[in-house]
């Protein structure tokens, strides 16, 4: 997305916060690198100063509560929160706030709480919309509750978030892609993708030092994400983010035990749905087969996706097609997803 479009997001984290209890795969304090605790009105000046040094030329300035359930802190703390942002509304350094929280804290009560503030988007911690999933991964939410949550949020001007998950202890495909269109069918605005990862101190640690559960691998994470990618994308729903944020603590071995981890994992899965835009164009067009070079034109900010990871898409391009000769064309009239294939014969 273009930057003079997409908002610069200020990250506030609230490591579980709000939450009633931990989930399985959770530990926010890994995951945010932040220790769990409230942020005061100096941090979060810091915070909001550090951040505004990267707006640019974006026109749009938001603030987001992340890592805990916003709505399920108390009453007074959630309005002392939202008051500390005011004094940056007011002078227009920050022009909305966005949160996440679970399904199950979404009742009118806790909206009409924010009527006063320029909250712009709620994101819901959903996992999964597969009951016995979610039992399993201990969230202590249901469906039903995503379901009810979605449905009254519509009746607010909020933007509407969905966080999904990958790996749950006893998903697979079937119930996962299923679960996704389950999702799409409650219409949000927009999603974020993540992968279970093992982390320290979670109850999956546990499982995983017992042989209860065994991680996804990294490619196979990615393979299906990119399905659930253009599940989302077919029903017209932004996927905002896939894969955990980069950090120090992430990088750590000692803190992440197992999982598919990668710091780019977002771009794997672009990286893959250009490779299968490449096959499927010369697959479903025979006439290119026959050439002995295709120039492959992209958008410029595309170029890394479609050559992949270390350049193994164009290796894996010159395995499959090995008479083929494949040159890059780069030009920036072109949309930032769109692939046009051609014989360097024309």
């Amino acid at each position: 997305m273009d930057q003079t479009i997409k908002p610069l997001v200020i990250p506030v984290f609230i490591p579980h916060s709000g939450c009633p209890h931990q989930c399985a795969f959770c530990n926010q304090v890994i995951i945010t690198s932040q220790p769990s605790s409230l942020p005061d009105k100096t941090a979060i000046h810091q915070i909001v100063t550090q951040y505004l040094q990267y707006k640019g030329t974006r026109k749009q300035v938001e603030l987001a509560f992340f890592g805990g359930n916003f709505l399920g802190l108390a009453h007074e703390t959630i309005l002392q929160l939202l008051d500390l942002i005011q004094p940056y509304i007011h002078t227009k350094k920050i022009d909305g706030i966005r949160f996440s929280t679970r399904p199950d804290t979404i009742c009118q009560q806790t909206l009409d709480l924010l009527k006063s503030y320029p909250v712009s988007a709620i994101e819901l911690g959903v996992q999964s919309m597969n009951d016995a999933i979610l039992l399993s991964a201990k969230r202590g939410h249901t469906s039903q509750d995503t379901i009810d949550a979605i449905h009254l949020l519509k009746e607010y001007s909020f933007k509407i978030g969905v966080q999904v998950m990958v790996g749950l202890p006893g998903d697979y495909e079937a119930s996962l892609l299923e679960s996704t269109k389950k999702v799409i069918q409650l219409s949000p605005d927009f999603a974020r993708i993540y992968p279970l990862m093992v982390l320290k101190g979670s109850l999956m640690e546990q499982w995983y030092s017992q042989g209860r559960y065994h991680p996804l691998s990294l490619d196979e994470a990615v393979r299906l994400v990119k399905r659930m990618y253009r599940i989302f994308k077919a029903a017209k729903v932004d996927v905002i983010r896939m894969g955990l944020q980069a950090s120090d603590m992430m990088e750590d071995d000692s803190m992440v035990l197992a999982g598919p981890w990668h710091p780019a994992f977002g771009h794997l899965v672009f990286s893959e749905l250009f490779y299968d835009r490449v096959c499927n164009t010369i697959d479903q067009s025979p006439d290119l087969l026959t050439s002995e070079k295709l120039v492959v034109t992209v958008h410029p900010k595309s170029e890394s996706r479609l050559r992949g990871d270390k350049n193994i898409n164009l290796k894996r391009l010159g395995e499959r097609y090995p008479s083929l000769k494949f040159l890059i064309h780069l030009d920036a009239t072109v949309s930032a997803g769109q692939v046009d294939i051609k014989s360097d014969e024309f």
